[in-house]
């Protein structure tokens, strides 16, 4: 039953996604939206963890449902909550699911999740050490696709066809994100289009770029006349300061003064966005925004967004992209990404 998702019996759908990135939902969404568009009286469950909620919550044209994951030995994204496990798959069973999906990617843990769901059906990306009981309903996990395109191939596996233009991310706004950003601007003297948005932060070490290299960047930006601000997370405060200490120039620093919603229309209204291959970047690409993204560690085959309003400055050392956190040599992926590199790719979006 390669055409699972069609199946007029089938009427709830678990897709078992479990990552906590926000690229990483931003990137899995066009598939749901393609399963929605194709079956709009499908069930669709969002299993991930519930510090996801806020993302999840700006999918609900395509998202019935999130599940909360707990975690589980195996999946690496967060400590497993191991006296909450029982309590998950009983509510997973309660809802009684026809179908399955494993789309988290290449772990075999996350197939052993999908399988205790309880769903008639099973699928998903059949990667080493786990492949779906029927394997006519697995997809090999398309290694060389940019990771919008691997969930829409996993979809199509299944029945759901992928119409042109499916691969666009989208972040909806609402009217609270629109009186944030007004009040943004208004308070920090912001022209939509007369700024620029410098993201020096990521998650792990090995995919940020140094913070003095950014600090020349974003005085080019302000040599050019537009105003930077500098974005980030709360727990990104210290890192912009520092590349504010070590700026010529004057910088609005609003790390981890504004909500998600309020960041992606900063986002939207800046001329364009500097950073690293972190969420910034996608969901620069869901509102518009212009990017240069600075890859070290992560794979832009995989994670950079197509079209000549994204670009991508890296260096072409053999040992990148990996997998390590914090680089166990000499970060030569990001000593070898010059200030005029980026500055070279600023100007091929702006002149």
């Amino acid at each position: 039953m390669a055409s699972a998702l069609m199946d007029p019996d089938v009427r709830g759908v678990a897709f078992v996604r479990l990552r906590v990135g926000l690229g990483d939902l931003l990137c899995g969404a066009p598939a749901l939206r393609a399963v929605r568009r194709a079956r709009p009286d499908l069930r669709i469950t969002l299993v991930t963890w519930a510090e996801m909620a806020p993302v999840v919550r700006r999918m609900r044209a395509c998202v019935d449902e999130l599940l909360p994951f707990p975690g589980h030995p195996g999946i690496p994204e967060r400590p497993p909550r191991a006296e909450e496990l029982p309590g998950f798959w009983r509510r997973a069973a309660e809802r009684g699911f026809d179908l399955a999906v494993q789309s988290y990617g290449d772990n075999p843990v996350a197939g052993e999740v999908t399988e205790r769901m309880g769903a008639r059906l099973v699928a998903g990306f059949a990667v080493a050490g786990w492949r779906p009981p029927d394997p006519a309903l697995g997809l090999a996990y398309p290694r060389e696709a940019h990771e919008v395109w691997r969930h829409l191939r996993l979809v199509r596996r299944l029945g759901v066809p992928a119409a042109a233009g499916a691969d666009a991310l989208e972040f909806p706004s609402t009217p609270a994100d629109h009186r944030e950003y007004r009040g943004l601007c208004g308070r920090h003297g912001l022209r939509p289009g007369g700024y620029a948005v410098v993201h020096p932060g990521a998650t792990c070490a090995s995919r940020r770029w140094p913070a003095d290299r950014f600090a020349r960047v974003a005085d080019a930006l302000a040599r050019r006349g537009l105003r930077v601000v500098l974005g980030g997370v709360p727990a990104e405060r210290g890192l912009t300061a520092a590349v504010a200490g070590e700026m010529r120039e004057p910088a609005t620093d609003l790390a981890g003064r504004t909500t998600l919603g309020g960041y992606a229309l900063l986002l939207r209204g800046a001329r364009l966005l500097v950073g690293n291959d972190t969420g910034a970047a996608h969901l620069a690409a869901a509102v518009g925004a212009p990017s240069v993204t600075v890859f070290l560690s992560g794979d832009p085959v995989r994670w950079a967004h197509p079209g000549p309003r994204h670009r991508v400055a890296r260096s072409d050392v053999g040992c990148s992209p990996c997998r390590h956190l914090t680089c166990p040599i000499d970060f030569r992926c990001a000593s070898r990404v010059s200030v005029d590199d980026v500055v070279g790719h600023v100007e091929a979006l702006i002149g």
